[in-house]
């Protein structure tokens, strides 16, 4: 009798076994990615659009007027320099060279300026004879193309600290543009830092 209900009850978790199993999908294995699907995803993220496009009165060789306020207090800093700004890497980015003047000395700078297919924002960086950092930033287009607002970050040699500031560019027309950036006072109040008005060379 034992050895009957021992033998009943292996056939009953057996077959208790099977139905559970029966009723259990197999799981599919993750598997490698959609090779075309990557290769799709590529290629939009890697092509210059229409947001490309608004940077094209950005290029160009222009004389430029550089307005400079390091104390709100004081009168500005003017200087006078050159750009040479090209199309680089198949259109997808701008290349700023500039060649001026920084309180009598000489100065020089190297920016890039693109739209990110992927973030979907305007990107830059910026590096000049003033320091050895490089300011990024990040930003967005109003829906004229004509003004653009970023929001950059230096480190402040002051400090050793990460500064944000607030930069601005506007397109009067293809021959004119103006670039402004506004930051931190030594009173914590946002103060206008720079002024460059751009005049294409003809």
């Amino acid at each position: 009798m034992r050895y009957v209900l021992r033998a009943v009850a292996c056939a009953l978790v057996f077959g208790c076994a099977i139905g559970l199993a029966a009723q259990e999908k197999p799981k599919k294995s993750a598997g490698p990615p959609d090779e075309k699907a990557m290769m799709e995803a590529m290629q939009k993220a890697a092509t210059p659009g229409d947001a490309h496009k608004k940077l094209e009165p950005l290029v160009g060789t222009f004389d430029t007027s550089v307005r400079m306020w390091m104390d709100p207090s004081k009168p500005p800093e003017d200087s006078a320099g050159t750009t040479v700004n090209s199309w680089v890497l198949g259109n997808r980015y701008v290349e700023q060279k500039y060649e001026g003047t920084f309180m009598g000395e000489p100065f020089s700078g190297i920016g890039f300026m693109g739209y990110d297919n992927v973030q979907k924002k305007y990107v830059g960086v910026w590096m000049d004879t003033l320091s050895t950092g490089m300011m990024d930033s990040t930003g967005t287009a109003d829906p004229s193309g004509k003004a653009f607002a970023m929001k950059s970050t230096m480190w402040d040699p002051a400090t050793g600290k990460p500064n944000t500031v607030d930069t601005k560019m506007t397109v009067a027309d293809n021959d004119h543009f103006t670039f402004e950036m506004w930051a931190k006072a030594p009173d914590g109040k946002k103060m206008k830092m720079m002024e460059i008005k751009y005049t294409r060379k003809k």
